[in-house]
């Protein structure tokens, strides 16, 4: 399984994580059709790679991108906001519509740890009583509350599909040493670079079929400090 080489299409390839994702998959000998709202913007260039002009609202834009891949993968984001967000929920209902008319049964799909608060092993009191349930209930209250709809769609789905749960985001310059544990993170931080890779793995694995599983980065991470500041202000 590991060597299975697939056409595989990406949504929100043009995002932090999307990018890394895309570069990864081409590097990996995937083709790969990467879907943005802005083809033109798009920064990479590969021989395996097709830029795909589309939006996740639009139906039928995305049923042409399924038509003939192999797997879907979802990066789909958009900065925290008051007012409600329906790109997560809109996105996947779509991409799954599509896939079940193109017979496309496997999907991995970004969310977060945030989605189902509960205790970081690593978070200490700061993060777990302080930290976590501010940004939950206020500046990511509309963003965690269309990924829980996301989620359910997938779970209501007859798809293979893997939902990924980071941490907080950070950057980093290549992947790292990373763990994934089903349905809960110990850890409090995920490097864009390792949660592409995790993404990445999920196609040729299947460990994680109809499971939520998350992705925390162990080597290499910000303070919390750092991390919370960036959170606040930048969202994949």
């Amino acid at each position: 399984m590991k060597d299975v080489i697939m056409r595989i299409a990406i949504f929100g390839a043009n995002g932090p994580t999307g990018r890394l994702l895309t570069d990864q998959a081409v590097q990996a000998g995937h083709e790969v059709v990467a879907v943005t709202r802005r083809p033109a913007d798009f920064p990479l260039d590969h021989k395996l790679l097709s830029v795909v002009g589309a939006d996740v609202h639009d139906a039928e834009a995305v049923d042409r991108s399924v038509a003939g891949v192999d797997a879907v993968l979802s990066t789909l984001g958009v900065p925290f906001a008051r007012k409600p967000i329906s790109v997560y929920s809109d996105g996947i209902r779509n991409i799954t519509a599509a896939m079940s008319r193109h017979g496309v049964k496997r999907v991995v799909a970004v969310s977060s740890s945030a989605t189902v608060p509960h205790h970081h092993a690593d978070g200490g009191f700061v993060m777990n009583r302080i930290l976590q349930p501010i940004v939950v209930a206020t500046i990511g209250k509309t963003t965690y509350a269309d990924m829980r709809i996301m989620e359910r769609q997938m779970r209501d789905s007859d798809l293979l599909w893997t939902i990924v749960r980071p941490s907080g985001l950070f950057d980093a310059a290549t992947v790292s040493r990373y763990s994934l544990y089903e349905d809960r993170a110990p850890g409090i931080f995920t490097s864009r670079a390792d949660l592409a890779a995790a993404i990445l793995e999920q196609v040729a694995d299947n460990r994680f079929v109809r499971k939520a599983v998350a992705v925390t980065t162990t080597e290499g991470i910000p303070t919390l400090w750092q991390m919370m500041r960036r959170e606040a202000f930048q969202r994949d």
